[in-house]
């Protein structure tokens, strides 16, 4: 393999998503210095396609909660082992470690041990929770890049090297296909009012969040018209996360047929363009409610974890909402339901006045604007030229990685 060496690793849905942003990118600036690099390290179907070499699937990692992540902990660690005996084999010149820190942590300390620098890409939720781990981020992170703005002091004022690139969410354009086509190609009814059901990109948050979720739809299609405010009835539009796979597509697939046999759901393959036509939203907390909030689709946040885990997240975590639209806005702007909360009836209660013209819709699409502008990185470059969260990541890997190239051959010589 010619040119250096660039570990890459990405654990969950929304990181494999920017990790693939993020190889096309390096590809690109690469090229035009006429240079290239190897890719190495974990990753999904996207990162593979825009040229990694997969050492571990991120399939293979996807779990969460105290209880879920101890009951695969022995597959968790195998996969961890693979991992670092991938970094001694490949001896990468740098590394960039997107989210995911239970695992990338512990990655990170072999990088700094080996004398590899580390980037970190989407900062774990440390200033919610686990603030100890600031230590280890410390010692053994070179490079953090933050895509909320209110990371950035976070970890500047605890001595971190820290850098606010933006969200690469917010650099999407907003879908172009319209309602009509959107209809035509997932088999639904334009004449019917779409409310959108996000329930996580995890088999177990998708059956932990689906049940209430299709309970809340059953609801609203009962009342029909007179909770739509309007004449139309409604659709229900469950868009599948990229990252399941067959079996558990059939699973989520099982849940519809046992939950919401009799209603009118489809499953769709766009999320952004499913959030882009729905009339309102339903979305289990994490990027989803990003992506929510950047598209102005008005929504209410759900979730539900174990009861051990729950207990445990509650007496740790210091922040004054659970959903990351709240924490930017620095109040309350979507409605939370979380735990004992989340119910089909309370569902009912917080989306069925967003569904009509009226206040309440219009003040929400408002602050959802604002959050997108706080999440909007400003113009940079010549002319119309605009620098995303992505290319920002993209060029400070290659400063770095010209800077430990350069220490490389200084060693040497």
């Amino acid at each position: 393999m010619s040119g250096p060496t660039i570990f890459i690793s990405a654990g969950e849905a929304s990181g494999e998503h920017y990790g693939a942003m993020l190889l096309d990118e390096l590809r690109n600036q690469l090229a035009v210095a006429e240079r290239q690099a190897n890719f190495v390290g974990m990753g999904g179907p996207r990162m593979v396609e825009a040229g990694l070499r997969q050492i571990v699937s991120s399939e293979d990692m996807a779990v969460m909660g105290i209880t879920e992540v101890v009951r695969h902990l022995p597959r968790i660690y195998h996969e961890y082992l693979r991992l670092k005996g991938a970094i001694k084999t490949h001896r990468p010149n740098i590394a960039i470690l997107i989210d995911f820190p239970d695992i990338h942590f512990r990655l990170a300390e072999e990088f700094h041990r080996l004398g590899i620098p580390v980037i970190f890409f989407v900062s774990p939720q440390l200033w919610a929770w686990k603030k100890k781990r600031i230590k280890l981020v410390q010692k053994y992170v070179d490079k953090m890049l933050v895509i909320f703005p209110f990371e950035e002091p976070f970890y500047r004022e605890r001595g971190v090297s820290a850098e606010f690139v933006g969200h690469p969410l917010a650099d999407l354009p907003q879908p172009a296909i319209t309602r009509e086509q959107f209809a035509r190609e997932s088999r639904l009814n334009p004449a019917r009012s779409w409310i959108a059901l996000l329930p996580g990109s995890r088999a177990k948050e998708i059956g932990d969040n689906l049940p209430q979720m299709l309970a809340a739809a059953r609801i609203l299609t009962l009342r029909g018209p007179r909770a739509a405010g309007s004449r139309k009835e409604f659709e229900f539009i469950i868009p599948l996360a990229p990252t399941l796979n067959a079996s558990q597509r059939k699973m989520l697939a099982g849940l519809v047929k046992h939950h919401g046999d009799g209603l009118p759901v489809q499953m769709v393959e766009d999320a952004r363009a499913a959030l882009m036509h729905a009339r309102a939203s339903v979305v289990a907390s994490g990027t989803a409610t990003v992506e929510a909030a950047l598209i102005g689709n008005p929504f209410v946040v759900v979730y539900r974890v174990s009861t051990l885990t729950y207990e445990i997240a509650r007496r740790v975590v210091k922040v004054p909402f659970v959903a990351m639209a709240n924490l930017i806005a620095g109040k309350l702007v979507v409605p939370e339901l979380i735990q004992s909360a989340f119910t089909a009836a309370n569902i009912v209660r917080q989306i069925e006045p967003l569904l009509p013209d009226g206040p309440r819709r219009e003040s929400m699409m408002i602050e959802l604007a604002r959050i997108r502008g706080l999440l909007t990185p400003h113009p940079k470059g010549r002319g119309d030229e605009v620098e995303t969260a992505i290319s920002r990541v993209a060029s400070i890997t290659i400063r770095q990685l010209g800077a430990a190239l350069q220490v490389s051959e200084s060693v040497k010589s």
